[in-house]
């Protein structure tokens, strides 16, 4: 495959488990970006919806040890076909012939998530079977991203790096700004510019929060962060929590959408455990901003938890850094993960690497994720 930019679709469907596929075309050799084309969300059919947190529990029982349960199995045809649906509507309400994209990016669904330790290499699921989409849609499908990174003794996450950086150089950023995805879990990526990349997951983002609104029956989530905002924060808890190794430890480093979770705030009530968590969901940004080679100036934010704006409050406050919107950098924050597929789809066509010693901690730049020929 030659280097002019090709077009490619983008999949991703976060740990947050809201019930939305997000959907969206890049046009690039991936290196840089040469257009983006359109972008939605498209929810999840309700029994689709319905089965992910089951299939998500028991992975979790699971934990990587014996047969996988019955479940898992069900939920991936499950929602393969539910993404790939959405993906021939997306193609025929914009115009897109599969002879016109060179493949689709499909990250599937994190069911679970664990890092290596010492000793031990790390292991990671993601739901979605690729050679099914690749059958149903009659184009290429890149997916499984994650193994190979962790067979090699890398985190398998945070993933998205190569992808803020060819952003950040579209936007003329370097070293002063870095960018924060605030999903299930927050990662931040730093690019010093030409091979200088740094990314790693800083803690928690919306996880423990939904968590918590959901255990309350108080929703989905924290709507426009109004728990949060009525709430006031145990300080001395937050303290205890920002103790935790995870915070300081030296990069790469990643997490599983259940190693921070809801029990935090356990004992609060609703309003002083959303203040609570949010809190140190912010903090935890600041303790890994400390830790990049220039701590920069200015955060751009995508991702859901943008638009919480008690959180975006608390990570100006308590991150010490001047927040800015996805949107006001020209990006489309709702956008960013799954044109990132694309990117990174486009790069496994070219044989380009997509995970690097300073993201996650591989010995040397690699390529990843498996192609499904139609």
């Amino acid at each position: 495959m030659d280097a002019k930019p090709v077009w490619a679709i983008g999949l991703m469907t976060g740990t947050a488990l809201d019930g939305q596929i997000d959907i969206a075309a890049v046009r690039t050799d991936g290196e840089r970006i040469d257009a983006l084309g359109p972008c939605e969300l498209a929810p999840y059919p309700e029994a689709v919806r319905a089965l992910l947190p089951q299939a998500v529990e028991a992975a979790r029982a699971w934990n990587f040890t014996g047969p996988e349960p019955a479940i898992m199995a069900e939920a991936e045809v499950a929602l393969t076909r539910a993404q790939a649906e959405a993906v021939k509507a997306f193609m025929a309400r914009h115009g897109l012939s599969a002879a016109e994209v060179a493949a689709v990016g499909f990250h599937g669904q994190t069911v679970l998530h664990r890092a290596p330790q010492p000793g031990r290499l790390g292991d990671t699921r993601q739901l979605g079977d690729g050679a099914l989409m690749a059958r149903m849609l009659g184009v290429p499908v890149v997916f499984d991203f994650r193994t190979a990174d962790v067979r090699a003794g890398g985190q398998g996450a945070p993933l998205a790096a190569s992808y803020h950086a060819a952003l950040l150089r579209r936007g003329g950023l370097g070293p002063e700004a870095a960018v924060l995805n605030l999903g299930g879990v927050a990662n931040v990526t730093w690019w010093g510019g030409g091979d200088a990349l740094v990314a790693f997951d800083t803690g928690p983002a919306n996880g423990p929060l939904n968590d918590w609104m959901k255990q309350h029956g108080a929703g989905e989530m924290d709507v426009d962060g109004a728990a949060a905002q009525r709430g006031r924060v145990d300080e001395t808890r937050l303290a205890r929590l920002l103790a935790h190794p995870y915070l300081a430890a030296p990069y790469p480093k990643s997490l599983d959408r259940y190693d921070f979770t809801a029990a935090m705030a356990d004992g609060l009530t609703l309003e002083d455990g959303a203040a609570t968590l949010t809190a140190f969901t912010a903090a935890a940004v600041g303790c890994g901003l400390d830790l990049l080679p220039r701590r920069p100036d200015r955060l751009v934010l995508c991702g859901g938890g943008r638009r919480n704006p008690a959180l975006v409050a608390a990570i100006t406050e308590r991150a010490r850094v001047v927040t800015v919107m996805a949107e006001e950098a020209g990006w489309r924050g709702d956008a960013v993960e799954a044109e990132c597929f694309a990117f990174l789809a486009v790069r496994r066509l070219r044989g380009l690497p997509i995970s690097f010693p300073t993201t996650t901690g591989v010995p040397q730049p690699m390529t990843g994720g498996r192609v499904a020929e139609p």
